[in-house]
């Protein structure tokens, strides 16, 4: 059984970097990059509610604001 990772040792997951407005090409590619923007920032907050369980069961003070 696996102990409780301290909260120092487990970082809050960072979002990840929203592509520039003008890096779209418009030729409509298959996925567009706000496409795999939209599955990272999926990811994301799915990574984030996972932290935030863990911070709670520790009895962190984690705030996601």
């Amino acid at each position: 059984m696996s102990e409780p990772v301290p909260p120092n040792d487990d970082p809050m997951p960072l979002p990840p970097e929203a592509p520039d407005i003008n890096a779209c090409c418009g030729s409509g590619c298959d996925p567009c990059i706000f496409d795999s923007h939209d599955l990272a920032m999926d990811a994301y907050r799915q990574q984030l509610r996972a932290w935030q369980a863990r911070q709670d069961a520790a009895g962190g003070q984690a705030s996601t604001a």
